[in-house]
């Protein structure tokens, strides 16, 4: 930490230190170290080696003891603003001015009233096994036109799946998660969808009657519960969201891509380095492959295949 000096100082703290702590005698002392004789006696006497504040020793004021401590007491139980206390002590003690109230309140630390730290409570997601995943659908443009980039992410592990598909249908959202079902060791018993088309029909006034939506066939047909966020909520699927930005600050955000296909070599090549390099805070700085087989570990039960298996080898 620095040290606060005044502008013609000719000492430094441990400087001053020395000149306490030495046997010699002020003469001797002023010639070691080229100062005057009155500043080596100043220094060799006092306790401190901070400066000794400046101006009057005795606070000139027109307020007694009785009254400052008055105002004190009343600020502290009524927490009322300055203005508010002048008006009102103003009655019983006749001397009080504006400026001398705040400089009594100012002396005694009391100038500025307590802020009032009522933080929201944060809310922490309910802990979940490793098997719940967001799902989310975002555009990606290309020199051949637009496609549309289908990311789930793992709530638990932070595991990233992504493919790139041509339109926004049902259909490719029911390949989606067939595919995503696939391509993990474990098994999935929760996604978590916003309302749109292509996963359900929350959002048409009149639905099919007796017709499941494909996705929610997908569903039926793995034992996985579908839950939806709430309408024009998006931040209840955030994990998703945030992931979306995430691929395309590194993608589509940053380079030219003349191809689909160049895209999704892209695309490849950065969720292998993200599941099986980066290392997460809220993992304790594990990648998403270190996180599953921790919890191969722990839960087998919860895989249906070795994880160790899924692992990046040598010639991958």
């Amino acid at each position: 930490m620095g040290q606060i000096l005044h502008k013609r100082a000719k000492t430094t703290h441990a400087i001053r230190a020395e000149l306490q702590r030495s046997k010699a005698t002020v003469t001797e002392l002023s010639k070691q170290y080229n100062l005057n004789p009155k500043t080596v006696s100043k220094w060799k006497h006092r306790e401190t080696v901070e400066d000794s504040p400046m101006g009057p020793k005795r606070v000139r004021t027109v307020l007694s003891q009785q009254e400052e401590s008055m105002i004190c007491a009343f600020r502290q139980k009524t927490q009322l603003p300055l203005d508010d206390c002048y008006i009102t002590l103003k009655k019983c003690i006749p001397a009080l001015s504006r400026s001398n109230l705040h400089r009594c309140l100012k002396r005694f630390g009391l100038n500025h009233l307590p802020k009032e730290n009522k933080k929201p409570e944060k809310k922490t997601f309910k802990k979940y096994d490793i098997g719940y995943f967001h799902i989310d659908i975002c555009e990606a443009q290309t020199s051949e036109g637009k496609a549309y980039l289908y990311v789930a992410v793992d709530r638990t592990c932070k595991y990233v799946y992504a493919e790139i598909h041509p339109s926004p249908t049902a259909k490719a959202a029911a390949d989606f998660l067939k595919n995503l079902i696939f391509a993990v060791p474990y098994k999935i018993h929760k996604v978590l969808t916003d309302n749109g088309i292509q996963f359900s029909y929350s959002l048409l006034k009149l639905p099919p009657k007796d017709k499941l939506h494909c996705f929610a066939l997908v569903c039926q047909e793995y034992g996985i519960e579908h839950r939806l966020t709430q309408i024009r909520h998006p931040w209840t699927n955030g994990q998703v969201e945030r992931m979306n930005r995430t691929i395309k600050q590194a993608t589509v955000k940053t380079y030219h891509y003349d191809t689909i296909d160049a895209l999704k070599r892209h695309l490849y090549d950065f969720l292998n380095a993200y599941n099986f390099v980066q290392k997460l805070k809220t993992l304790r700085f594990l990648s998403p492959m270190q996180k599953i087989l921790a919890e191969f570990q722990n839960k087998p039960t919860l895989f249906h295949s070795n994880p160790h298996h899924y692992s990046l080898g040598l010639n991958n």
